[in-house]
């Protein structure tokens, strides 16, 4: 299958680009710059340039494929709102090639908040109103006009070596600027976590087995503890691990502080068995010990 990926070039793109090579397919890479379309020919993919904000190269990519996996985002978290109305409208420009066939069309979500404070399941919908993400939402209207479209749910925390911008290293910063590795209240609220590679897999397998309206959660570790991400921190930078309140949080945090502070316990359950999927990789916190997070 000839396969445009979006944000082929990224942490997660890269992965997905040599999963669907591995495994035989074609692959068209969007690239926005000589970089990363000297990166997608050094790694046998065929390039496509443009950008998540080119409406027209993302409908003639999708045009010129046989299917489409959408991991392409812009990761501006101050702008957070705003990078998601740009998300949405790729998603829709893509899906209007895509009405009338049967093409896999595969677009990404997160599984953060789905269902804050309860175990969150690929059968939930996210709280109306309260998930900036608007993938999920393009999705379900595509799903309408006939489009194979399916929704794959990403951990906050999706690990690995050349994990640069993520939301860990974004703690670590954090935590060098102020002297401290810092957890909100007692620490206790959950994360989910993905390795990479293993994200990517389930990337390949829901485009070969791509059910139209399906949501699919890309972790392998429901509940991992905040206090214990902020605890392995302050040992590997050898800084002290405090406890701050919510009302100081945002101090601490910025803008960071809100996810900080999240309770997003997750399942896959489903997700492996429809797909076949299993995670071998290593865990966040195996990566973490390894001190890949905190090369100089």
């Amino acid at each position: 299958m000839k396969v445009f990926v979006t944000g082929a070039t990224g942490f997660i793109g890269t992965a997905i680009v040599q999963e669907l090579l591995n495994a035989g397919h074609q692959v068209l890479g969007l690239a926005r710059s000589d970089a990363a379309a000297s990166s997608l020919k050094a790694a046998g993919a065929e390039v496509h340039r443009g950008d998540l904000e080119d409406l027209d190269s993302l409908r003639s990519g999708a045009a010129a494929s046989e299917g489409v996996i959408h991991a392409g985002f812009i990761h501006d978290f101050t702008r957070f709102k705003e990078v998601c109305e740009i998300d949405r409208k790729a998603i829709e420009a893509i899906g209007e090639v895509l009405v009338g066939s049967d093409r896999p069309f595969i677009v990404t979500s997160g599984t953060a908040l789905v269902s804050p404070g309860r175990l969150a399941t690929e059968d939930m919908t996210p709280v109306p109103g309260g998930h900036p993400r608007l993938s999920e939402v393009a999705a379900d209207a595509l799903v309408a006009l006939g489009v194979r479209v399916c929704s794959i749910r990403l951990s906050p925390s999706v690990h690995g070596e050349g994990d640069h911008h993520g939301f860990v290293p974004l703690l670590i910063n954090i935590a060098r600027e102020k002297g401290v590795a810092a957890y909100i209240g007692d620490g206790q609220n959950r994360w989910n976590a993905v390795h990479r590679l293993d994200a990517a897999r389930l990337y390949r397998l829901a485009l070969e087995n791509a059910t139209i309206g399906a949501r699919f959660h890309g972790l392998a570790e429901g509940e991992v503890i905040f206090k214990a991400i902020a605890e392995l921190i302050g040992k590997n930078l050898n800084i002290p691990v405090v406890s701050i309140s919510s009302e100081n949080a945002a101090d601490h945090f910025g803008w960071f502080a809100g996810f900080a502070g999240l309770d997003c316990p997750a399942s896959s359950q489903f997700t492996q068995q429809k797909l076949d999927w299993h995670p071998v990789q290593q865990t966040l916190f195996a990566d973490m010990e390894q001190g890949i997070y905190f090369k100089a």
